[in-house]
């Protein structure tokens, strides 16, 4: 399934930063964004408008696969209070390359943009991508999303049973061999 997300760069009062990028929503991608290009599997940008608090930019070209072997992830996050897409984005000065042509004029008053790189909704694997230094920030997870989410841990998902630690005390003492 293909998805696309909506960033917000957002104006902030600090004397040493103007704006934070923040990613707002994660949207299954049915073909209604105009941006993307039947069958092509690049990441790109549209600059959607500005109003007195930022802007808003919709990136499209994020497929979504889910694996058995990620199963204990998704059930981490499904069953977590709120369960959320993970969307990892980085802050690029060579953005040209995930920009629309028609809003390339808006960029370039910018330095940087921040592309979302990658979406994913394991908790591990958001996990190993921070571990890794990238930025990775929660996106609510929709009611239907959460739903087919939720069916596919009851599927896939298969607890590992616990095992009973005996405390030292009953293990006995470790004695050298005799000779």
């Amino acid at each position: 399934m293909r998805f696309a997300v909506f960033m917000r760069k957002q104006n902030i009062d600090n004397p040493w930063v103007s704006y934070k990028w923040i990613p707002q929503e994660v949207l299954p991608d049915h073909g209604q964004f105009s941006v993307l290009e039947a069958g092509s599997k690049a990441i790109v940008g549209e600059y959607l408008g500005r109003d007195t608090d930022g802007e808003n930019w919709i990136f499209t070209g994020y497929e979504l696969n889910l694996f058995p072997d990620e199963a204990e992830g998704y059930y981490l996050n499904i069953a977590a209070d709120n369960p959320c897409w993970f969307v990892m984005w980085r802050l690029e000065e060579d953005f040209v390359q995930y920009i629309d042509s028609q809003s390339l004029a808006m960029a370039k008053d910018s330095e940087t943009i921040a592309v979302p790189h990658r979406i994913c909704l394991s908790y591990n694997e958001a996990a190993r991508l921070m571990d890794g230094g990238e930025s990775v920030d929660a996106v609510p997870l929709s009611i239907e999303c959460a739903s087919w989410l939720q069916d596919y841990v009851n599927t896939h998902y298969i607890p590992e049973p616990k095992k009973r630690h005996r405390p030292a005390s009953f293990k006995g003492a470790e004695r050298p061999a005799e000779e």
